[in-house]
C-alpha cells in the first residue's frame, strides 16, 4: 500500500506545471488552428511582429518529447493571438535537484514503521520565440552558406 501511495506521488509531482507566457509588442489577430503555424530560425522578409513568447513542458526527465511539447505550445500560443510563424530564439532546460517523494512513519501500539525518501531529478524544457503574421507568398530569409575554401595553389576540378 505505501509503495501505491509513493509512486502515485511521484507520477504526480512528475506531471508537473507547463504553462506558456506572452509579451505584446504588435497587435493581436484572429486565432487560427495550430497546425498552420511555422517555425522560422530567421524572420521572413514583409512579416509583422506579434508578441515574445515563452512556453514550457511538464516536468520530466529531459526527454526529445518534452521539447516538443514546449514547441507544440509555443504554436498554440502563437495561433491563440491571430501569428502564423514563429521565429524560434532558443529551447533550453532548466533542472532541479530532484523532487522529493516521501512517505511518513509511526506508531500503532507496541509496533512502530519507518519512512521511505526518493529524491528525483526533473527538468522542464522551455521554449522562446517571437509570434509573427507572415504576409501569403512571403519568401523565408535566405541564410547565406559561406563559400568552401579553395588552396590557392590547388587548381580547381571540373565537375
Amino acid at each position: 500500500m505505501r509503495l501505491h501511495i509513493a509512486a502515485l506521488t511521484a507520477v504526480l509531482l512528475l506531471s508537473g506545471c507547463a504553462g506558456s507566457s506572452k509579451v505584446m509588442v504588435g497587435q493581436a489577430r484572429p486565432a487560427i488552428d495550430p497546425a498552420q503555424v511555422r517555425i522560422y530560425t530567421v524572420v521572413p522578409a514583409g512579416s509583422q511582429e506579434i508578441a515574445q513568447i515563452e512556453a514550457s513542458s511538464a516536468i520530466g526527465f529531459g526527454t526529445q518529447g518534452q521539447t516538443d511539447s514546449a514547441v507544440a505550445r509555443l504554436k498554440a500560443e502563437a495561433a491563440a493571438l491571430g501569428a502564423n510563424g514563429v521565429v524560434l530564439m532558443g529551447v533550453g532546460a532548466s533542472g532541479s535537484s530532484g523532487g522529493g517523494v516521501s512517505v511518513g512513519g509511526g506508531s500503532w501500539g507496541s509496533s512502530s514503521y519507518g519512512g521511505v525518501g526518493i529524491g528525483i531529478p526533473t527538468q522542464q524544457k522551455k521554449a522562446v520565440g517571437m509570434a509573427i503574421w507572415v504576409p501569403p507568398g512571403a519568401v523565408p530569409a535566405e541564410v547565406p552558406m559561406p563559400a568552401p575554401a579553395v588552396e590557392p595553389d590547388t587548381p580547381a576540378k571540373p565537375l
